[in-house]
């Protein structure tokens, strides 16, 4: 489990302006389509709060989630299902001036509910033909589908909602046309071995994941996956997550030099006031006081906080 020194940013709601972005549509108040260009060497995290199609149109963009790392090229895409933690790495094509140019895509559950009703689809509950995640070739007409999109980032706030869903209803019918196994994955509830509890809460205990998300990630209702997991630890689900990231905060801080900043961070804990108090309560001292007991009882030189 890789560790991080910031904030996990849950995506999309709180992706910030940055100079690579040309702008957002939204749709409800939240961003559902982000157009990115010409972006070289950044590296990042975010957790996402919806399902991501990611449109790649020149360039490449490396992600990393479950264990697994996929790379999408120029005229490539993927679907990735929503509730997972995701490390990305983005760069441009060298013989292409560095040039990065692509869209991200969020949708809800609602819009690919509203989707499959619209054009006669029935959800696919079957797990014996599961596709796996994998990355696609973007044919000409999706291709010339983001193309037309672009115009409508030179005036972003002035474009309607109902346009916006409109576009999103576009697309899926692009995809519906030319690419089944994609259409598979997005129609197919996320597949999760009802007996994973234990997995799913190691892999996403630092991740800022609520009850909701843990559920669907279980695939579980949110009953029944408190009763399973009240069964299983008999504790709480969040009670179990503070106490998970507190005893993973008390280990960095005694095996590494990271700042009591960074271990907050790291250890999924968004403010450092909650954290130490926490921490105190859980421990008997605040963070900076811990470590250093720790090293004056065994002796290693004090570098800090």
């Amino acid at each position: 489990m890789t560790m991080r020194s910031s904030k996990m940013v849950k995506a999309p709601q709180d992706l910030a302006p940055s100079p690579d972005q040309k702008g957002s549509l939204k749709l409800d108040g939240m961003s559902v389509i982000k157009f990115c260009f010409y972006t070289q060497g950044r590296k990042g995290t975010f957790f996402l709060q919806d399902h991501l199609l990611l449109i790649v149109k020149s360039g490449v963009y490396t992600l990393r989630f479950s264990d697994q790392e996929y790379t999408v090229r120029s005229n490539e895409m993927m679907f990735i299902h929503k509730s997972a933690g995701v490390e990305y790495e983005k760069t441009g094509e060298p013989d292409s001036d560095y040039i990065l140019d692509y869209m991200m895509f969020f949708l809800n559950e609602k819009i690919v509910d509203e989707f499959l009703k619209f054009a006669g689809f029935n959800p696919i509950h079957p797990m014996n033909d599961v596709v796996p995640i994998a990355v696609y070739p973007m044919n000409a007409r999706i291709g010339s589908y983001i193309e037309s999109l672009k115009p409508y980032f030179e005036s972003p706030d002035e474009v309607k909602e109902g346009l916006v869903r409109v576009k999103l209803m576009e697309l899926l019918f692009h995809i519906t046309d030319s690419n089944d196994r994609l259409l598979h994955q997005i129609m197919q509830p996320i597949s999760k071995d009802r007996g994973s509890i234990a997995k799913i809460m190691e892999e996403n205990f630092l991740n800022p994941v609520s009850l909701n998300d843990l559920a669907y990630l279980s695939g579980r209702s949110l009953a029944t996956f408190k009763r399973d997991f009240q069964a299983l630890y008999n504790t709480p689900p969040l009670k179990w997550v503070r106490n998970r990231r507190l005893d993973k905060a008390k280990e960095l801080l005694a095996e590494t030099e990271l700042s009591v900043t960074n271990v907050c961070f790291s250890t999924g804990f968004e403010n450092i006031a909650h954290f130490s108090k926490v921490f105190k309560e859980r421990f008997g001292l605040p963070p900076s006081e811990f470590r250093q007991q720790l090293r004056l009882k065994l002796k290693i030189p004090l570098r800090g906080n």
